[in-house]
């Protein structure tokens, strides 16, 4: 009896793999910014559909001949309530919010269909998404090819053998309904932007192709590379090839069976740093499949209350950073986008900047990269979750996988960070130290992070939150002046933490509206912010163990949270600069603190 039942969970096993693995995406590839790929941005035709009528039929079963079938009348009898070729259009990447007033505060589905040609070249091809916000049914040709969870990662499916020679289309069911079981949450302090806000492309690859690499310096050492190189496809023990033309490497790799070849070599290298943002051309070639990358190699780790680059004490002189662009005050969806705010952190003085408060796009961390700024970059595990539920933490895990496996060869990015302000319990703890746990065998050459919260005890500021135990830096918000206290309140704050470990005051400020002034205790001024920034900066130099900041925020951004009428007005005001580039007082005041603060410690 006990064979049979378990023969009933083993053969229920197999058909529950079976449909996920059908639902999921495939292996994700990596470096497609490099990648031979036909762009499907631009105007994509759209339909709000808030019922979703065009997925469910009235008995709330997936309806067969839903949108996704973009059917056509074919005699003038026929009953078909939807056109996608007389509907409007959106533009691909971009969020809905911001491109349509009347879908300023939507929140549910949207329909999008973009039609293009295709010859096929006997490579096979690959639907890439950079994102969609957030849960995401794509269909080609009317066949659903998967679907996908999460607003800010990227996600692909094999479709070669479901394009036609001519014409073809996708369809993406987009839902960026707001819930309990999500990452994030319900409750978020930023805008909730829906649609494909990251670039569309069909990516063609040979037969055995290289999917997937890691060429990062050896934890702990300046000279020793080491990773390894993934191939995908029929002849997965083939050779592969590493140039690295300017250190005079060059390798050739054997593959084990399933397509691994390890790598590991000695060279003396000119190290990446925030003052010598150094990039080596990397080329990587197996049969037909030949790849570039720009990669700089450096080290990062800690030594009691030190984060050493490259051996050497640094102070990490950051600000925090949405992916929001100026002037639209909606998603990012340029390069040039992301480099009027990097360049807006140079500006201020930074060698550092957090990307809050979820992965933004490749093209920051790579803008990042050539600009020697390096980046805390995260998931958004944010406020409170549900954290015992397991698919939660799957959503989460799958998050944090799919973030490192973009970025992982990226120097710039210094740090990966599981959470921001969640609140202490036992299942909270036990939920982000697994991601930590994850994080580590992904990448084990980068420091662990999280945004906590501090308590009062005795007078001082007290850091002892159990998940430290297991980060390498800690990062702390604390609104000393605006959530709490006055301004002058905060300069004699002192501060206990139980770690010898870095700390990164993750995030401080307060709230200004662009041009208002008054008294320094009138809030909502440029004084009011400039005063927090001045008193919380007096705060900041007497902690013997701070490693660095990254304040809240560079710049004014789009939150549902803040109605405030004539103040707010749906913004977060805690931004130095306005959503229109102006600078504000507080701005100066960190940009001094940064001129006067040493890269390097005593």
């Amino acid at each position: 009896m006990k064979y049979l039942f378990k023969a009933c969970l083993v053969a229920l096993f197999a058909i529950i793999l079976h449909d996920v693995q059908a639902q999921n995406e495939s292996p994700l590839l990596t470096n497609i910014t490099n990648r031979e790929a036909m762009a499907l941005d631009g105007k994509w035709r759209y339909i709000v559909d808030p019922m979703e009528n065009g997925y469910y039929n009235y008995r709330y079963k997936v309806n067969p001949n839903g949108y996704f079938k973009d059917q056509k009348a074919e005699t003038v009898s026929d009953l078909i309530e939807y056109d996608f070729d007389k509907s409007g259009q959106l533009n691909v990447p971009g969020d809905w919010n911001t491109q349509r007033e009347d879908l300023f505060f939507y929140e549910g589905t949207v329909w999008y269909k973009k039609s293009f040609m295709y010859e096929p070249s006997g490579q096979r091809a690959f639907l890439y998404f950079g994102a969609v916000n957030y849960d995401a049914k794509v269909y080609l040709n009317g066949v659903k090819i998967g679907e996908h969870i999460g607003g800010f990662t990227p996600f692909n499916f094999e479709v070669t053998d479901l394009l036609q020679a001519g014409e073809n289309f996708v369809v993406v069911k987009v839902d960026n309904t707001r819930k309990s079981e999500s990452i994030p949450t319900k409750n978020s302090d930023w805008y909730n932007f829906g649609g494909i806000t990251r670039s569309v492309k069909l990516v063609s690859v040979p037969e055995t192709f290289i999917r997937d690499y890691a060429i990062q310096l050896k934890k702990g050492s300046k000279t020793d590379v080491e990773g390894w190189v993934q191939l995908d496809g029929t002849q997965l023990t083939q050779k592969v090839q590493l140039e690295i033309p300017e250190a005079k490497v060059k390798l050739t790799l054997t593959p084990d069976a399933t397509g691994l070849a390890k790598v590991s070599f000695k060279t003396k290298l000119s190290l990446w740093s925030d003052t010598n943002p150094k990039l080596y051309e990397v080329r990587l070639s197996a049969g037909n499949d030949q790849v570039t990358d720009q990669i700089g190699f450096r080290s990062i780790e800690t030594r009691d209350n030190d984060i050493l680059l490259n051996g050497e004490q640094v102070f990490l002189k950051g600000i925090s950073i949405h992916e929001v662009a100026a002037f639209t005050g909606g998603r990012v969806i340029a390069p040039e986008q992301c480099l009027t705010l990097l360049n807006w952190a140079r500006d201020l003085g930074c060698n550092f900047v957090r990307l809050a408060h979820y992965p933004h796009n490749e093209d920051m961390v790579r803008l990042a990269d050539q600009m020697g700024l390096m980046v805390w970059s995260e998931i958004p595990v944010y406020w409170t979750i549900d954290w015992e539920n397991q698919s939660v933490f799957a959503n989460a895990e799958n998050q944090l996988r799919e973030m490192i496996t973009r970025d992982k060869n990226r120097a710039a990015v210094i740090m990966w960070s599981v959470a921001n302000e969640t609140p202490i319990s036992d299942p909270r703890t036990d939920f982000l130290k697994r991601l930590v746990v994850s994080a580590r065998g992904y990448d084990n050459t980068r420091l662990l992070t999280g945004a906590l919260e501090p308590h009062s005890k005795d007078g001082y500021r007290v850091i002892d939150d159990a998940l430290g135990e297991s980060l390498d830096v800690i990062g702390i918000n604390n609104y000393c002046g605006w959530y709490g206290g006055t301004p002058a309140s905060c300069a004699g704050v002192e501060w206990k933490m139980v770690y010898d470990k870095p700390l990164v005051i993750s995030e401080f400020g307060g709230g200004a509206l662009q041009g208002l002034h008054g008294q320094p205790e009138e809030r909502w001024t440029e004084e009011y912010q400039e005063d927090v920034y001045k008193y919380n900066i007096e705060m900041l130099k007497n902690i013997p163990f701070l490693r660095g900041t990254t304040p809240w925020i560079l710049m004014d951004f789009y939150s549902a949270r803040r109605p405030l009428p004539d103040i707010q007005d749906f913004f977060n005001r805690k931004g130095l600069i306005s959503d229109q580039g102006i600078r504000k007082k507080a701005f100066f005041v960190l940009k001094k603190y940064y001129s006067e603060k040493p890269i390097q410690l005593d």
